[in-house]
C-alpha cells in the first residue's frame, strides 16, 4: 500500500478564493491593469513547472489536452465505460487539480512527491479513452509515455526535493551534488553575479533569463565561457524565454494602463528583466515598486522566493495581482506607525539595528491572482539584502488567503485539550493576523548585516560594536558581493523564518501591539494565548515535514516553527507539556499544552535569548555559529526527553491535507473585464486552468514540452560529467 502522504485524499479542501466584492469596486482602469498584469503573471507560474521536476510540464501539457476536449463533467461518463469507478474518478480529479494548484507533482508545502490514488492502469484507460487520444493518438501516446513511469514513481530519491541523493531538483543536473552547487556559488562570487533563477549541470552552466544573444551590449560580460579553480563554467541565457516573452507581452500592455510614473518605469524594467536576463534591471524594477505606495491595484513578479532551491540561493518564479483591503490596512498603518517605538524592544544592542527604520507600506491585499507553487498569508519583499537594508521593502498580508486557509473544525483539530479547542478556533484567526503582521513587518523588516563593501568600507565601527554573546568585539562581517542567502545557503530560508516567527511570539505579549488590532482586557490576553499555543502546536505538526531517511527538512517555515517548539520546551518549568497518549479511537495521539501564565515569564526570557543570538549570527556572517545553534535545535531524534522520531509517526497518522485554491479568471469584453469565478471544487479549479490559457493553447503547450526536452539530457546524464 502507498503512503498515504504521496497521494492527495478524495475528500480533500478546495476553497474558492473570493475577490468578487474586491475587483467589482475598481475603476475601469484598474482592472485593465490587473487583467493584464494576471495575465503576464500567470504565463510567467508556468516557469515552476520546469523549475520543480522532470516531468511536471508534460504532465501539465496531458491534463490540458484532455480537458480542453471534455470537461470534468463530460469526462465522468468516459472514465465509467473505461471501468473507472467513482472514487477512481475522483481521485483522477483530485490528482489534476493538486498539479495544477501545485505548478507540478511535488507539494509546495512540503516538497513531497505525491502520484495518483488509482491504479495506474485504470488512468491509462481513462487517457487513452479521452477524446483528446481519440483525436490525435499518436501524440497522446507519446506524451503518456513520456510522463506515466514517473509520474507513478516513488523510488526513495523521487519521493521529495532535494539534491544529490537527497531528492530530485532541476536547479541542478542530476549528477551535482552540494559541493558542486558550493563551487558555483563561489564562481558566482567571483564574478559579482547573483542567480536570478538559472540551474547548474556539470559542466557547469548556470542559465539566465531570456535573451539568446546580448541586446546593446547588456549583460554581454556575464556571458560566456570562464575557467575557475580548474573547472569549465558556461554563463548563458535562455531559459524559458517563450513564456518570459509572453510575461513582457502583458507587461506591455499593463503598463497603458498603470496609474502613475512609478508602475510605468516599474514594468519597464520588469520587462528589460525578463527580456535580457538581468537582475540588475529586476533590482531597478523593484525600486521603483517600493517608491509606488498605496496603490489600489498591488503587484510583483519575478523569480523570488528561494525555498526550494536546495542551496538557497536560486528563485522559484512568482506573480501575485491584489486589491488593497482598505479596513484591514488602516490597522497596519498603525502597526508601521509604531515600529520605531516597537523595534527597541527587540532583544538585540542598538548596533544590530538598522541604521534607519525605512517606514514600508504594510497593505492588506485581496488576492486576484497567485501564480506559483503556492499562496502564503503574507510576503515581505524584495528579498536583495542592499535594497532591503538602506532603500526599504513593503509588506502585505493576504487577507482572502486568512479568511479561508485556516479555518479549522473542531473534530479535525488535533493534539490540543479539550477546553484549548474552542478558544483555539474563537482566536485563531485574530492571532494569526496580529503574528503575520509582526513576522512580515518586524521580523522580516529588523536587523542589521554587518557589511565591508568592495572598497573597504565599514557599514559599522568595527572597533567598538561588541558582540553581545561573547564580550569581545564583532570579529566576522559580511564582504564585498557576500549576501545572506550566499553565506547561510542551505539554512538560510528556514534560519530567517524562524527568526521573523520569534518576532512575532516576542512583540506579541506587547500591550500596544495588541491595541493596534483592537484587542485589550481578556481578550488581548487570549490572542496572546492562542497565538503561542499555536505555534507550539505548529511545531508538532511540523515533524510531518522531515524526512528520516536523509535527515531533511523538506519546508522552511514548519521548521522553523519546530525549532520553536524545541526552545520553549527546553525553557522547562511546565511552560509547554508534550506527552504522548491514546486517542480515543485506540490509536497512538499526542497532547500539546501551554501554562498561559507562564508565558510573559519563562516563555518571553526564552525566546529573547534564542532571537537574541539568531540576530547576532545573522548580523555577523558566523554561518559556523549560527549553523551549529540551529542544526541543534532542527535535530529530530529518538532519544532524550521527547520521542520525536514516535511523535512523528503519530503526526503522519493524524495529519490534515493543506487546502487547495480556486482563483478567477479576468476577460476583457469590449472596453471592460469581466471577472470569471468558478465553483470552490477539483472541478473548478481544473476548469479555472483550462480557461485560462485557452487563447494559445497549442503554441503555449508545443513551448512546454519543447522547454521540457531542451533540459533532459540534464536527468538522464548524458553531456554530463565532471571538467
Amino acid at each position: 500500500m502507498v503512503d498515504s502522504q504521496y497521494y492527495l485524499p478524495n475528500d480533500i479542501g478546495v476553497s474558492a478564493l473570493d475577490c468578487g466584492e474586491a475587483f467589482r469596486l475598481l475603476s475601469p482602469q484598474e482592472k485593465m491593469y490587473a487583467h493584464y498584469l494576471s495575465r503576464a503573471a500567470w504565463y510567467g507560474g508556468l516557469a515552476v513547472l520546469l523549475q520543480t521536476s522532470p516531468e511536471s510540464a508534460n504532465i501539465f501539457v496531458l491534463l490540458q489536452r484532455i480537458f480542453r476536449k471534455q470537461t470534468p463533467s463530460q469526462l465522468a461518463q468516459v472514465a465509467t465505460a473505461a471501468g473507472l469507478s467513482s472514487e477512481d474518478y475522483q481521485a483522477f480529479l483530485v490528482y489534476a487539480a493538486g498539479l495544477y494548484a501545485n505548478m507540478g507533482n511535488y507539494k509546495s508545502f512540503g516538497d513531497t512527491k505525491f502520484i495518483p490514488n488509482l491504479p495506474k492502469d485504470k488512468l491509462e484507460a481513462l487517457v487513452r479513452a479521452s477524446q483528446a487520444f481519440q483525436e490525435q493518438s499518436a501524440e497522446m501516446e507519446a506524451l503518456w509515455d513520456s510522463c506515466s513511469c514517473l509520474l507513478y514513481s516513488l523510488e526513495d530519491r523521487q519521493k521529495q526535493l532535494g539534491l544529490g541523493d537527497k531528492g530530485i531538483t532541476t536547479y541542478f543536473s542530476g549528477n551535482c551534488c552540494l559541493e558542486d552547487a558550493e563551487l558555483a556559488q563561489k564562481f558566482l562570487d567571483s564574478k559579482l553575479l547573483m542567480m536570478l533563477h538559472g540551474d547548474a549541470e556539470k559542466k557547469i552552466n548556470v542559465s539566465y533569463c531570456f535573451a539568446d544573444c546580448a541586446v546593446d551590449g547588456e549583460c554581454e560580460s556575464c556571458c560566456g565561457s570562464f575557467s575557475f579553480e580548474d573547472k569549465e563554467f558556461t554563463v548563458k541565457r535562455g531559459d524559458y524565454a517563450p513564456l518570459m516573452e509572453k510575461v513582457c507581452h502583458y507587461l506591455q500592455q499593463a503598463q497603458a494602463y498603470a496609474a502613475n510614473e512609478n508602475q510605468r518605469k516599474m514594468l519597464e524594467e520588469y520587462r528589460r528583466s525578463f527580456t535580457l536576463g538581468s537582475v540588475e534591471a529586476h533590482k531597478e524594477g523593484s525600486r521603483y515598486w517600493i517608491k509606488d505606495k498605496g496603490p489600489i491595484v498591488e503587484s510583483y513578479i519575478g523569480f523570488i522566493e528561494s525555498y526550494r532551491d536546495p542551496f538557497g540561493s536560486r528563485g522559484e518564479f512568482e506573480g501575485f495581482v491584489a486589491v488593497v483591503n482598505k479596513a484591514m490596512s488602516e490597522r497596519f498603518a498603525k502597526l508601521v506607525s509604531s515600529a520605531e517605538v516597537l523595534l527597541p524592544e527587540l532583544p538585540w544592542p542598538r548596533e544590530f539595528e538598522k541604521d534607519t527604520f525605512l517606514k514600508p507600506d504594510f497593505t492588506s491585499l485581496d488576492v486576484l491572482t497567485f501564480a506559483g507553487s503556492g499562496i502564503p498569508a503574507g510576503i515581505n519583499i524584495p528579498n536583495y539584502d542592499d535594497i532591503r537594508q538602506s532603500e526599504g521593502f513593503k509588506n502585505v498580508s493576504l487577507g482572502n488567503v486568512l479568511a479561508v486557509a485556516y479555518a479549522t473544525q473542531k473534530e479535525k483539530l488535533t493534539f490540543l485539550e479539550e477546553d484549548d479547542k474552542d478558544l483555539f478556533i474563537k482566536w485563531k484567526g485574530p492571532s494569526f493576523e496580529v503574528q503575520v503582521g509582526l513576522h512580515e513587518l518586524l521580523g522580516h523588516g529588523s536587523g542589521k548585516l554587518f557589511v565591508q563593501d568592495d572598497k573597504g568600507k565599514f557599514n559599522f565601527d568595527q572597533s567598538k560594536v561588541i558582540n553581545p554573546e561573547t564580550g569581545e568585539p564583532v570579529s566576522s562581517w559580511y564582504r564585498g558581493s557576500e549576501t545572506w542567502d550566499s553565506k547561510f545557503s542551505t539554512i538560510a530560508s528556514t534560519y530567517e523564518e524562524c527568526r521573523a516567527e520569534c518576532v512575532g511570539l516576542y512583540l506579541c505579549l506587547n500591550k500596544q501591539v495588541l491595541s493596534i488590532f483592537g484587542h485589550e482586557g481578556q481578550d488581548a490576553e487570549d490572542v496572546v494565548y492562542v497565538n503561542w499555543l499555536s505555534m507550539v502546536r505548529a511545531g508538532l505538526l511540523g515533524l510531518e515535514f522531515y524526512t528520516p531517511e536523509s535527515k531533511s527538512w523538506r519546508q522552511a517555515h514548519m521548521q522553523a516553527r519546530f525549532v520553536i517548539l524545541r526552545v520553549l520546551l527546553e525553557a522547562g518549568e511546565g511552560l509547554v507539556g508534550l506527552e504522548e497518549v491514546t486517542g480515543k479511537d485506540g490509536m497512538p495521539d499526542a497532547r500539546i499544552t501551554l501554562d498561559r501564565s507562564k508565558i510573559h515569564t519563562v516563555g518571553k526570557n526564552a525566546i529573547h535569548r534564542f532571537l537574541c543570538k539568531l540576530q547576532v549570527f545573522k548580523s555577523t556572517a558566523d554561518v559556523d555559529g549560527g549553523r551549529a545553534l540551529y542544526d541543534g535545535y532542527s535535530t529530530v531524534s529518538d532519544s532524550g526527553a521527547y520521542n520525536f522520531l514516535r511523535l512523528r509517526e503519530t503526526v503522519l497518522l493524524r495529519k490534515e491535507v493543506r487546502k487547495m485554491f480556486v482563483q478567477a479568471n479576468t476577460r476583457v469584453s469590449g472596453d471592460s473585464v469581466e471577472l470569471v469565478e468558478y465553483e470552490g471544487t477539483v472541478a473548478g479549479l481544473i476548469s479555472s486552468f483550462t480557461e485560462r490559457f485557452q487563447d494559445d493553447a497549442e503554441q503555449l503547450e508545443a513551448d512546454l514540452l519543447e522547454l521540457s526536452k531542451r533540459d533532459a539530457p540534464c536527468w538522464s546524464g548524458i553531456r554530463l560529467k565532471h571538467m
